[in-house]
């Protein structure tokens, strides 16, 4: 990708400056970063998404409480072909890619966006009835599987047998959150309930490795969950907070305190924390520091988070400065908004914790 394109790339580019400078009021300096950002044009393409195009514009500028009509008219526009599209595929047989439906790139951060909008409409509503739609079953092959199984790899490759995908950025746990979120204010739809409720079920499974595998479907047991990189991204810590989403959307508070207990236990174990290796929001210290606040946030007991995030912020701190990007997922803006610590603005919503 070009270094002109990705300067409307809300993970690497100037449009994740601007949405630290919004957090922090100064509006003078954001609206420097957002003319940098859109001087090369705006994707309303097939590559629009919550992180890139006019889809991400709309979500920084909303944090201004300002839009312009006409970048909510493009963005309705693109929710409808990618919706039109999703259809047409489910109409085919087919599997989904991850781009389908993911929060980064799909329908899942697409209806984060319509979801931060003042009041829910009926586009909503049908993007909602989309990710429903994921959790019934497919059959591949003789074999049922979960429509959100991708037949392709979480990068694109060749995937013998195919993977459903656990990560809040690209896979099934940020549905999940989505889906919760949006009950949490009063949004449904038919099933939605039953859909955070199978989602949630299959995590309990085989949310311990990033992806599943045929293989760990044809395994007598679910795979044990071996030390991974904990993240926002990938891995238990955003996987536990989609978890927390969804005991509160279902009002099941064994589920809520069974993904707190999760969460403490994954970020106080050595051989977790040694994997990761940077401070970035995707897979560092930022984006744990974020978790942790919006989890201690929905706790009826804070109080065990105090410590763990006091551990969490010395790490950001000895590790920000060696971030070499500027925008909010991958880089320095997105660290220093986690070390910051305030969301009067809701950025949060972008990373579906919030």
């Amino acid at each position: 990708m070009t270094a002109a394109a990705r300067t409307q790339d809300l993970s690497e580019g100037p449009l994740g400056a601007a949405l630290l400078h919004i957090e922090r009021g100064d509006l003078s300096v954001a609206h420097q970063h957002l003319v940098q950002a859109v001087a090369c044009g705006v994707s309303a393409g097939s590559n629009a998404s919550l992180f890139h195009g006019a889809p991400a514009v709309e979500f920084v500028l909303s944090r201004t409480g300002r839009v312009r009509p006409d970048v909510r008219a493009t963005v309705d526009r693109i929710v409808d072909a990618r919706l039109a599209a999703a259809r047409e595929r489910q109409n085919r047989g087919e599997l989904p890619h991850l781009a389908e439906f993911d929060l980064v790139r799909g329908l899942a951060g697409l209806g984060a966006l319509l979801l931060t909008r003042e009041a829910a409409s009926r586009r909503s509503e049908d993007v909602l009835a989309y990710l429903v739609s994921l959790t019934r079953q497919v059959r591949v092959d003789g074999r049922q599987l979960p429509g959100w199984w991708s037949a392709a790899g979480p990068g694109g490759e060749e995937m013998p047998g195919g993977h459903g995908n656990n990560g809040m950025a690209h896979g099934i746990a940020g549905v999940l959150a989505v889906l919760s979120l949006a009950a949490a204010q009063g949004v449904l739809v038919p099933g939605q309930h039953e859909a955070i409720e199978a989602i949630a079920t299959w995590l309990n499974t085989y949310g311990g490795s990033y992806w599943t595998t045929r293989a760990h479907l044809d395994a007598a047991e679910p795979p044990p969950a071996a030390p991974a990189r904990p993240s926002w991204c990938y891995g238990l810590p955003g996987i536990a907070r989609a978890q927390q989403l969804a005991g509160l959307a279902l009002a099941d508070p064994r589920r809520r305190l069974a993904a707190e207990d999760t969460f403490v236990r994954t970020l106080s174990a050595p051989p977790h924390l040694a994997r990761v290796t940077d401070a970035s929001l995707c897979h560092g210290w930022a984006g744990l520091v974020t978790l942790t606040r919006a989890v201690a946030a929905d706790s009826p007991t804070p109080e065990r988070f105090t410590r763990l995030l006091d551990d969490l912020l010395q790490r950001l701190t000895a590790e920000l400065e060696r971030l070499t990007v500027p925008g909010l997922v991958e880089g320095r803006a997105g660290a220093q908004l986690a070390l910051d610590g305030t969301d009067t603005t809701g950025w949060t919503k972008a990373l579906l914790i919030t």
